[in-house]
């Protein structure tokens, strides 16, 4: 990624995020720079750069605020049913 301009990189991460419907920290992982890079290329930058797709990828990242205390909770639980599972 460190080929390409900022603009150009804001839009692929947002039209990433927005196919496959990843948290920003996937696609930080997925793309090999921080999650802060990610959040400030899709949420300031890619405004000025497409209105447009800044709205769509703001949608997904609404969505996956709102279901951040689901996936917590299923990584919580699988965490403890390995213990659970060892004492029976």
């Amino acid at each position: 990624m460190k080929d390409i301009s900022i603009e150009e990189r804001a839009t692929k991460l947002a039209q990433y995020i927005i196919d496959s419907k990843d948290t920003v920290r996937g696609a930080a992982k997925k793309f090999g720079i921080s999650k802060s890079t990610v959040h400030k290329d899709v949420s300031e930058r890619l405004k000025k750069i497409n209105p447009s797709l800044a709205r769509d990828v703001r949608k997904i990242l609404d969505e996956n605020k709102a279901e951040r205390h689901i996936r917590g909770g299923m990584a919580t639980k699988l965490k403890y049913s390995h213990i659970h599972e060892h004492k029976e």
